[in-house]
């Protein structure tokens, strides 16, 4: 067995026991994708009613996949959500591919999680992984933006996607196609930041009060995304309060921008934040794999959105720098842009 594998193994096992006695607080850390990661304790009663949640919501329970990190939350759902169906996880890095590690499964439902990246390459390399995958009962897919287009194709491959919001503080996912889970509450905050309430919460950040006090207010986690509910209830995601970038005065939300340039047919990732510049306050800058120059993706954008949300620099780059656990390197890309030679550039954009 790979070192990997034996990691992933041995959290399975002390997942066993914790679920029974021992410690109060299972402990993962946040993915740090905008600075110093911080560690949440979650409870076996925050755990269990998750576990148990995502269960009602996709129907059934079973056996599960671990093809995610179990230092973060979302590998560790995974592994308790398999032992609290009676079974252990199989370790996708114990095996040589996607396929061999689902044929190690059970017979009966099998789910696994995944970020847009996994799925995104096993559709791309087709063949036995893509067949594998398109028998599992679900595939939870969360940790980042997802591309309409991946959905579509994974549907057209028979694939049942269910996309997920949460995070570490929520025991991970706890809105599932923009439909909170039952127990969840959600609401909107006067500065538009999202809040969560209900049993899947953390109970805290070892040994930092502070933060649990900024984070953890009246029973409600207040976190860094911004957001709407529309009138049936579903949670629409404009992208972290600190994505809205003010540049010349007006606000532009980051992640739609990103979003928008994934749509175009020639771009296969594409991630957008704001730098410091000295003319604009902050300028927006896009960071795209594909074959698109950047009038081009300015005009992308501004058909769809207004033309003062298009990117003042495109920057292209051969991958989305990525965290251990799939979401964008934040930090990598600022870096990226704040040494890029042309972002001092003074050129006027239209």
């Amino acid at each position: 067995m790979n070192e990997a594998a034996e990691r992933a193994a041995s959290a399975v096992a002390a997942m066993g026991e914790w679920l029974v006695g021992g410690p109060e607080h299972w402990v993962v850390e946040t993915s740090g994708s905008t600075g110093r990661p911080k560690r949440v304790m979650l409870s076996r009663a925050a755990m269990k009613a998750s576990a148990a949640a995502s269960a009602r919501r996709v129907g059934a329970s079973g056996q599960w996949l671990l093809a995610l990190p179990e230092s973060y939350v979302a590998g560790a759902n995974v592994i308790a959500r398999s032992l609290l169906a009676g079974h252990e996880p199989v370790i996708a890095a114990a095996y040589g591919s996607f396929a061999e590690a689902a044929e190690a499964m059970k017979p009966g439902p099998r789910f696994v999680s995944m970020v847009p990246t996994q799925l995104h390459r096993i559709i791309e390399a087709g063949g036995d992984d893509l067949a594998a995958l398109a028998g599992f009962h679900t595939l939870l897919l969360g940790g980042g933006p997802i591309d309409p287009s991946l959905r579509a194709r994974a549907r057209d491959a028979g694939i049942n996607v269910v996309a997920t919001y949460g995070s570490a503080e929520t025991c991970g996912g706890c809105v599932y196609d923009a439909m909170p889970l039952d127990g969840v509450a959600i609401a909107i905050g006067t500065d538009g930041r999202v809040r969560i309430s209900g049993p899947t919460l953390f109970d805290g950040y070892q040994d930092d009060p502070d933060q649990t006090a900024t984070d953890l207010v009246d029973g409600w986690f207040l976190t860094s995304d911004a957001g709407t509910l529309d009138e049936d209830g579903r949670l629409r995601i404009l992208g972290r309060v600190d994505d809205m970038v003010i540049t010349g005065g007006v606000k532009v939300p980051a992640a739609l921008v990103a979003g928008r340039l994934r749509e175009h047919p020639a771009v296969e990732a594409a991630e957008a934040l704001g730098v410091p510049d000295e003319e604009w306050g902050q300028r927006l800058v896009a960071f795209v794999v594909g074959d698109i120059d950047e009038a081009g993706a300015r005009d992308w954008v501004a058909a769809e959105h207004p033309r003062s949300w298009a990117p003042r620099r495109v920057v292209p780059v051969a991958e989305i720098p990525l965290l251990g656990n799939g979401k964008p390197d934040r930090q990598a890309l600022l870096t990226l842009a704040l040494n890029d030679p042309a972002l001092n550039e003074t050129t006027e954009l239209r």
